[in-house]
């Protein structure tokens, strides 16, 4: 058989659950990738500025990573975690060191979903409460939990059996603001609000406070700088406890520093990370203090977490961090795909709003500016004249009109240009329909 675009394609839909969502009218069917850029089983190239979802944060396939995988598939491939091995430990070391809390202490598990159950398992041990706060417009994965807690609205079953005890905040969404009111003239009140929402629909203290640094799926919505100053010490006044959910926003990705919570001057009791950890090998992660950690007392096995290969790959991934200044760089291309962005804003009156932070970027399309209506359909097509132009970015948003612009770190300037050149160029013609 003859494994090109269109067989793939029709071979998908036969035998893979239809909800497996894909991106294109026509499913870019995706056959290898090198730094920058991935190639289609057709052979055209395409530059990569959604890093697979914000996964592959060092560059497709970067040698020094797939060496350390392939070095370590020779000599261990798999014990579970019922075994103790070096590069578990060696991992775990090195993240203790760089935690945004401390002392700490680590758990590996195999994705986001995964180190998100386990830290609202490890709050409601420690705390011996139940309840959960989140936000609106949040995503945390595909597990039980994660959908109870799915704050945009087209991840979530229409049947489902949902964890009891989650309570939905209002989220930082400035630019949509729920009280109608404009930063910083609000004095964030999105954060004040938790107060009333313990007070009126919980018993009164919470086992924990759980939210994105800046909220991926949601569209890249970027809290305040005083949001988490203000909403933390409501949540411990009701004796709960803070879980940052890293996944999409860690390992140097909002630009100087490892975690976007550091951006906020504040720190997590529970911080938990997955994606660009192990340029794309699965894995997921809970950090949590010492103190809350050591609460993990109940019987607990991963068969997978902790796999020898994905702590290789995460060691390789962190050291081509730390020797490529990828901190750095992801500040700096940061800024100059930001003032790129604001600049087609200038041009195209259909981008209502542009935030973000470091390389993690997005445009919010809508119909009018006045009333904000979103604009899904140009946002589709948009999609569609990027990739036509050989440029690959991601949707998003709870109205699906959020762009979400987030190459790998190791981006140069050149490429933002020419990303930006492209988005410009798709723009007018997505426009034009």
């Amino acid at each position: 058989m003859e494994w090109n675009a269109e067989t793939v394609r029709r071979k998908q839909k036969e035998l893979l659950f239809p909800n497996v969502t894909t991106y294109y009218e026509d499913a870019l069917v995706v056959d290898s990738g090198k730094g920058m850029l991935v190639r289609d089983v057709e052979g055209r190239e395409y530059l990569d500025f959604f890093a697979g979802i914000l996964t592959v944060s060092v560059g497709h396939c970067h040698p020094r990573v797939t060496e350390a995988a392939v070095e370590q598939q020779k000599k261990l491939v798999h014990v579970s975690t019922l075994y103790a091995t070096v590069p578990q430990v060696q991992l775990a070391e090195r993240l203790v060191q760089i935690a945004p809390m401390k002392p700490a202490k680590a758990f590996f598990s195999n994705s986001g979903t995964e180190a998100n159950d386990t830290a609202v398992t490890v709050a409601k041990e420690a705390t011996g409460r139940t309840e959960l706060v989140v936000l609106r417009h949040n995503y945390g994965g595909r597990g039980t939990l994660a959908l109870s807690a799915m704050g945009v609205k087209q991840y979530r079953p229409r049947v489902q059996s949902e964890i009891s005890g989650v309570r939905f905040a209002h989220a930082p969404y400035c630019y949509r603001c729920d009280f109608d009111l404009k930063y910083p003239d609000c004095g964030v009140a999105c954060a004040k609000d938790l107060k009333g929402l313990i007070e009126t629909t919980t018993h009164g203290e919470i086992a924990a406070f759980m939210a994105e640094t800046i909220m991926g799926v949601g569209g890249f919505i970027v809290p305040p700088k005083e949001y988490f100053q203000i909403a933390l010490p409501i949540v411990k006044a009701a004796g709960g406890l803070f879980i940052a959910d890293e996944v999409q926003t860690a390992w140097g990705r909002t630009g100087g520093k490892w975690w976007g919570i550091q951006q906020y001057g504040v720190e997590p009791d529970i911080l938990t990370s997955a994606k660009g950890m192990a340029n794309g090998q699965p894995i997921g992660l809970t950090l949590a203090r010492r103190e809350v950690a050591d609460h993990a007392r109940f019987a607990q096995i991963s068969t997978f977490g902790g796999s020898p290969i994905s702590m290789a790959a995460s060691m390789a991934t962190l050291d081509v961090i730390e020797q490529e200044k990828l901190l750095f760089n992801s500040q700096m291309m940061g800024q100059a795909l930001r003032e790129g962005l604001d600049g087609l804003k200038e041009r195209f009156s259909a981008i209502g709003d542009v935030r973000g932070m470091g390389l993690m970027q997005a445009i919010e399309l809508v119909k009018d500016r006045g009333t904000k209506e979103p604009d899904p359909q140009t946002t589709a097509r948009l999609l569609e004249a990027t990739r036509k132009r050989g440029l690959l970015v991601g949707k998003g948003g709870t109205y699906g009109n959020a762009l979400r612009i987030a190459p790998p770190m190791v981006v140069t300037r050149g490429q933002v240009d020419d990303a930006l050149r492209i988005l410009g160029e798709a723009l007018g013609e997505a426009l034009r329909r």
